[in-house]
């Protein structure tokens, strides 16, 4: 199986069998991902050395503005989409097969966790993925030690407050917080 045609199965949100040729890509890029973040992570680099790694480590052309602390961890890096001028604090693992998102101006805090695959409900099927993408809006702020889960679409200006796990979507200009997150307030506007 080829990269693309993964990458289309995940926008499909098809499941990956156990054992199929989906799942030995995923095994193979999860190898090469992680020699990018050995690299990434044990080593000191100026700024556009990281860019130039996190440009290997996704495919794509990463901007400039974007900054990603180390350590830094990618299950699988050929699927997070970085908009511009976003932070991401340090210690931060993204399971990005199902695709990551990330809007322009977005603030990642520390061990902020994104998990785009879950496995099957049916015990005979444990073992299958079933992707689900991460879309995180403009202007976002999400506090340390946020988990999100797939499938969820984080609305424009949200702010997640820290230790947060959020199961649903988070409405634009919103405030949510707890475990599930729940609608706190509205953001303040100017």
């Amino acid at each position: 199986m080829e990269l693309q045609e993964f990458i289309d199965m995940m926008e499909r949100r098809e499941t990956v069998p156990a054992g199929s040729p989906a799942h030995e890509l995923m095994h193979r890029c999860y190898a090469e991902s992680q020699r990018l973040m050995l690299d990434y992570n044990s080593n000191l680099h100026t700024d556009a050395e990281r860019n130039a790694l996190l440009c290997e480590l996704t495919g794509m052309k990463v901007h400039p503005s974007v900054k990603v602390m180390a350590p830094f961890q990618a299950d699988f890096g050929k699927n997070i989409h970085f908009g511009k001028n976003i932070f991401v604090n340090a210690g931060c693992k993204f399971q990005d097969h199902g695709g990551i998102f990330i809007g322009d101006n977005a603030l990642i805090g520390h061990n902020c966790v994104m998990a785009t695959i879950n496995h099957d409900l049916r015990p005979s099927h444990r073992g299958d993925n079933i992707p689900a993408p991460i879309h995180i809006g403009r202007n976002v702020w999400i506090g340390a030690n946020v988990t999100i889960l797939g499938g969820v679409t984080i609305g424009e200006n949200a702010i997640v407050a820290a230790g947060a796990v959020v199961t649903k979507d988070v409405a634009p200009n919103t405030i949510v917080g707890g475990i599930p997150a729940k609608f706190i307030k509205q953001v303040p506007q100017e």
